[in-house]
């Protein structure tokens, strides 16, 4: 019996067509490798970049929160110095050891009743007529302009605080 030529031949289309197909699979793989390494690749610059601008972002709110906190600052010194003095005005008048005045209305007669204007003891008064006011009066007086200071104040606080998330 010799060899069946019909055999033979399948044979080597058989292993021609699993070598091309060997050959084939390992062409694709290096192309998927490829193409894996540069997503990869792709992907950490994608990260780099995302991780870069994260850090611009911090160090711009880093740098807002300081300002802010400088203007805090600021303004904190500037209503604790306006508390201060209005303190130290208000202590000076519950103890007497400074009076308001206010100036009268040089059309009006001083003797109509209805606000007396007592000079300074000891001398002569010069310059225009003024009317002491009694201490209740100006301690509310007093009270009404520390609220207004303060408000101010705050109100500053507020203008500046708003420019520097503007800006």
């Amino acid at each position: 019996m010799g060899v069946p030529w019909k055999a033979v031949g399948l044979a080597l289309v058989l292993i021609g067509a699993g070598s091309a197909w060997q050959f084939q699979d390992w062409r694709y793989g290096s192309q998927l490798a490829e193409q894996a390494r540069l997503h990869a690749e792709t992907l950490n610059q994608l990260t780099l970049a995302a991780a870069a601008a994260h850090q611009v972002e911090q160090d711009k709110r880093l740098a807002l929160e300081q300002r802010l906190a400088t203007s805090e600052q600021t303004h904190y010194r500037a209503l604790s110095d306006v508390q201060r003095d209005q303190g130290r005005l208000r202590d000076r008048l519950a103890t007497a050891d400074l009076r308001l005045s206010v100036l009268l209305d040089a059309t009006t007669g001083a003797g109509n009743g209805s606000v007396s204007a007592t000079p300074a003891t000891g001398g002569v008064v010069h310059g225009p007529t003024r009317a002491k006011l009694d201490p209740a009066h100006a301690q509310r007086i007093i009270g009404v302009t520390d609220d207004g200071d303060r408000g101010l104040i705050a109100l500053q606080a507020c203008q500046a605080y708003v420019r520097e998330l503007a800006r």
